[in-house]
């Protein structure tokens, strides 16, 4: 008769020593602060680049420091320029009440745009076409807003803001159902939509169904007040700021809280892998695709139902998405596809382009520079391994023992190796 092996046993000092040994782990992982610091670390950069742009391009300034011996108020000069040019940007976007109530106007669209480019970072699938299906969304929301003129308040306003969601969730799902069904590259089906989207609406408005009576030209008729977002008096912050603040928590619960959302981060880091579990990824990359055109349709609906400025509702036009669908693409990777990194740079963004006018105006300051200055963000923060490089202390001790590990094994001291002989 054979003895049994004994079984190994866990004491339950071991297992709580354990508990406790991961506890801590978990915690550092629950919030980058790594990244919180190496973004502003490249938003500080990026102010400083624009400085010396800033300086640069002044005639004036230049001037002076090439006699700076001689003229010694170049530097005092230089600071009165960019200060009085920061400092009417920061007015123009938080000043005042009014100015903060414009920035949350400019950026609800942002908001809306880069939350749907988010979604998709997230499953791996990159959305240009956030122009388009903005397009497509705002195009239905604001023929609903000049049609049905007998519905009330409530009811009007919410079928013009499922009509602009469903514009734009039709729109990017044809991109989606291509790129599950056929394997057509996303990026260039979703271009592609864009051009039909703008050729799309430039038709409509020539057509009886969306021209303006009267009017030759390609614009639609005013939309009813009952089908706008409900302003607050005497500013321009209005429902549809804090109807995207919804859509950026909903995205959050989608992502970290939901079935699907586990499905969309698993196709999104390892599709072979996530096929292997049993995951439909075709099904994952459809879907995604359309709540991503839903939620790009919504920036559409906030531009077409939330006018950014004037006393009168908006009136549908070509241009009247502007750049929206492509400034959220740099709005998603400012907000490294996270729903509250994407809310702070919706806000961001929208604060320098209403604080650029402002700028423009105060020192006659170019709003070319404004563009600069978002560029060269975008550029530090696209790169972080660059921002890092610049400030060494900004890495993190995972990636120094990286660095030491590539380096290869240290050569042995030839006193060392004589004393062992």
């Amino acid at each position: 008769m054979s003895a049994e092996s004994p079984k190994p046993t866990v004491s339950k000092e071991t297992t709580s020593s354990t508990a406790a040994s991961t506890a801590p782990a978990k915690s550092r992982r629950s919030f980058p602060w790594n990244d919180l610091w190496v973004t502003v670390a490249a938003f500080v950069l990026a102010f400083i680049v624009s400085a010396i742009v800033m300086v640069a391009a002044d005639p004036e300034i230049n001037k002076e420091w090439s006699y700076l011996f001689s003229r010694p108020d170049a530097l005092t000069d230089s600071w009165a320029q960019i200060s009085s040019a920061y400092a009417a940007l920061f007015q123009g976007a938080f000043g005042s009440w009014q100015a903060f109530t414009a920035t949350t106007a400019q950026s609800a669209p942002l908001i809306c745009g880069g939350l749907a480019i988010g979604l998709g970072f997230k499953a791996g699938l990159f959305n240009i076409g956030g122009q388009g299906q903005a397009i497509a969304g705002a195009t239905l929301a604001a023929w609903v807003g000049f049609n049905f003129h007998s519905l009330p308040l409530p009811v009007h306003l919410l079928f013009a803001v499922i009509a602009g969601f469903i514009g734009g969730a039709v729109w990017g799902g044809i991109a989606g159902v291509l790129k599950a069904r056929a394997g057509a590259n996303e990026v260039i089906v979703t271009i592609m939509l864009n051009y039909i989207a703008s050729g799309l609406l430039a038709w409509l408005l020539t057509t009886k169904a969306f021209q303006m009576p009267g009017r030759t030209d390609p614009i639609a008729p005013i939309v009813d007040w009952n089908a706008t977002f409900p302003r607050m008096v005497g500013s321009q912050l209005h429902l549809g700021f804090f109807l995207a603040l919804l859509l950026a928590v909903g995205t959050w619960w989608l992502l970290d809280r939901t079935v699907l959302g586990f499905r969309i981060r698993a196709v999104g880091s390892n599709p072979n892998a996530s096929a292997t579990a049993g995951v439909n990824t075709n099904s994952i990359i459809a879907w995604t695709m359309i709540i991503s055109g839903g939620l790009a349709g919504m920036a559409g609906v906030e531009v077409a139902l939330g006018p950014i400025s004037g006393a009168t509702p908006t009136q549908l036009s070509i241009g009247l998405v502007g750049t929206i669908g492509f400034d959220a693409i740099t709005v998603a990777l400012l907000g490294r596809s996270r729903p509250l990194g994407i809310v702070l740079a919706g806000l961001f963004w929208g604060a320098m382009n209403q604080g650029g006018l402002r700028m423009q105006a105060m020192t006659q300051t170019s709003l070319d520079l404004v563009r600069v200055i978002q560029a060269v963000i975008v550029m530090f923060v696209a790169a972080p391994m660059l921002v890092k490089t610049i400030l060494p202390f900004l890495k993190t001790r995972k990636e120094n023992r990286t660095k030491k590990r590539d380096r290869g094994p240290v050569p042995a001291d030839t006193t060392t190796k004589g004393a062992l002989a």
